[in-house]
């Protein structure tokens, strides 16, 4: 089996880490914040005014420490990625922000936005999908081949791309925080739009947790799952496996038998595993 490389990895190679700045001096320049323009295709489309506001007394104080990732244009440059940092630099009245010069194809670029995205949790599961969407399309590869380069597993991705089938309102729901990931991925697990609409508004209204969504939803359909079939209540473990598949960036999954079980978490390679280690301590 060929070894997949890890969440984040390729990224690494592409920026230098914060303590190699002064030992690779000839990797980055210093380049006026006036002559980079954002990325068209950045996958975040939502930034935190709280988030925002921090990262600018940060940069206030101690500067950008790790470069962006930027791509030249016949104006000057346009960013691949550390678009957070670009926006925070600007509002900080910073005149000149550190920068690693890399040519890309616009799907190249997409790619380098999602993967810096997901490495720092920054997406919301329908940004996620919808960049998950954009490569597909543009590469015309497999979501099989498109997890292996982002270091992710199939299922994960294939999970988030049934959001998009959802209604736009109820997307915006998760967007916005009314809706988390498990209660989005329950709503897609229902074919007739008015199912969504009426268990929508039952969480929302009553502040319904994942769980006893699944058991409305359950009462609902008038079964507790057919035989062959993963019962509905597994909607709440998957949704538990895909916050940790995030959090740690590789495989994860939950196997429980009555009020036992275990967590079993999957590396691919040496220096997977030694990541993740450090990553629990």
């Amino acid at each position: 089996m060929a070894k997949r490389k890890a969440l984040g990895k390729g990224l690494s190679a592409l920026i230098p880490d914060a303590d190699q700045l002064d030992s690779q001096q000839e990797e980055f320049f210093q380049c006026p914040v006036e002559a980079i323009e954002p990325n068209p295709y950045q996958p975040r489309q939502e930034f935190s005014a709280p988030e925002l506001e921090e990262m600018v007394a940060s940069v206030r104080e101690k500067g950008i420490i790790t470069p962006l990732l930027v791509s030249r244009t016949e104006t000057g440059y346009q960013l691949i990625a550390g678009e957070r940092r670009w926006r925070a630099a600007q509002k900080a009245g910073l005149r000149r922000v550190p920068v690693v010069v890399r040519e890309a194809t616009p799907t190249e670029s997409l790619e380098l936005a999602l993967i810096e995205n997901i490495h720092r949790k920054d997406l919301n599961p329908i940004e996620e999908a919808v960049a998950y969407g954009k490569l597909l399309e543009e590469t015309g590869i497999t979501q099989e081949a498109l997890a292996t380069r982002l270091g992710k597993d199939r299922s994960s991705i294939t999970n988030l791309l049934r959001l998009l089938k959802l209604p736009l309102k109820i997307q915006q729901d998760v967007i916005d925080g009314r809706l988390s990931t498990g209660h989005a991925r329950l709503l897609a697990g229902f074919n007739r739009s008015e199912d969504q609409w009426s268990l929508r508004n039952k969480i929302i209204k009553k502040g319904l947790s994942v769980r006893q969504a699944e058991a409305l939803a359950r009462r609902a359909k008038g079964a507790t799952g057919s035989r062959g079939k993963k019962p509905p209540g597994d909607h709440y473990l998957r949704s538990l496996e895909d916050s940790l598949k995030r959090s740690l960036g590789t495989k994860v999954e939950i196997r429980k038998r009555g009020k036992r079980g275990t967590v079993v978490v999957h590396f691919y390679s040496d220096d997977e595993l030694d990541r993740l280690l450090e990553r629990l301590g």
